[in-house]
């Protein structure tokens, strides 16, 4: 399903602060980057 030849987009998601929180909290716990869970929850729900 996901390509390896993708060609990198940077982008920029304005997040409420307890938003924010949340994934900063996630990612702590999860051990994982942001940018991996982002990714992970766009292509598990779009």
């Amino acid at each position: 399903m996901f390509n390896k030849k993708w060609v990198a987009k940077r982008l920029t998601v304005n997040l409420a602060a307890q938003e924010a929180r949340k994934l900063e909290n996630y990612c702590a716990a999860t051990g994982r980057p942001m940018t991996d869970v982002l990714r992970q929850l766009i292509r598990d729900k779009l």
